[in-house]
């Protein structure tokens, strides 16, 4: 579905992805992995149109997107959340979701004059596919709540929610599970899963909890210094002599010692 193709992105003489090329399929879950500073989000941002590459190709099944800027990849299906969530604080959560679709006839002003029977219903056909997406989210409860005042692993959850809100083809996760616990991690892989198998979303996951990774994700690629190091089933990667001296460390053989 994707396919980068020998991608640099440069910041003065630092080189954050320095020759990467890879492939997603459609349909997978794909776990991307490495160290603090390996290139992960410098790749994401690249793909997602946030930086325009130094050089190097991004496909989107055959059409080059490469460079696009993010408004324009949002209209092809190509979204990204971020680390840190970034939810409307003083809106509620249903407020939240409802405002993600373009084009809606409330933002011109004519229809603000002439059209507000059609600005009525249209706003009630996303309040409906807002509380659905939030019951299948498993937080209906939160519909009134302000955004900025759930958890945080509330607003993860709020920020896939928006991708289902439009036509989404593929979704680039950065760090899901950063600062969430471990209850509410397991209800966003579960509703990974379920957009994944039920709705056919393509996702592509940043995260460092390899638990998490290894239930979700197969392929799981590694990066290192801005390159690709390696791809395989997760227990392939960990059995990498590379990976595990770039990015695994001895305390990976360490851990896998103790547990034998």
């Amino acid at each position: 579905m994707i396919k980068v193709e020998n991608l640099h992105k440069h910041f003065g003489g630092f080189h954050a992805v320095d020759g990467a090329s890879l492939e997603i399929a459609e349909g997978s879950i794909t776990g991307l992995i490495g160290p603090n500073g390996a290139g992960k989000t410098t790749l994401f941002n690249v793909i997602a149109g946030v930086h325009a590459p130094t050089s190097g190709r991004v496909t989107l099944k055959g059409e080059d997107i490469t460079g696009l800027p993010p408004h324009e990849l949002f209209h092809k299906g190509v979204l990204r959340t971020f680390q840190i969530a970034h939810e409307f604080s003083s809106m509620t959560c249903r407020e939240n979701l409802m405002m993600v679709p373009a084009g809606q006839s409330g933002e011109t002003l004519w229809n603000t004059w002439f059209g507000r029977k059609k600005i009525a219903e249209e706003e009630e056909a996303l309040r409906a596919k807002a509380d659905e997406v939030l019951e299948f989210l498993t937080i209906s409860h939160l519909a009134d709540h302000k955004a900025g005042q759930v958890s945080g692993g509330q607003k993860k959850l709020l920020e896939l929610g928006r991708t289902m809100m439009v036509d989404a083809k593929i979704v680039f996760l950065d760090e899901v599970g950063a600062g969430v616990n471990r209850t509410l991690l397991n209800t966003i892989g579960d509703a990974i899963i379920r957009l994944n198998k039920e709705r056919g979303y393509t996702f592509v996951v940043i995260e460092h909890d390899m638990d998490f990774i290894g239930r979700l994700c197969d392929p799981v690629i590694c990066m290192a210094e801005g390159k690709v190091l390696a791809e395989g089933t997760l227990e392939e990667i960990k059995a990498n002599e590379h990976v595990i001296e770039a990015y695994l460390g001895t305390g990976l053989k360490n851990k896998q010692k103790g547990a034998a």
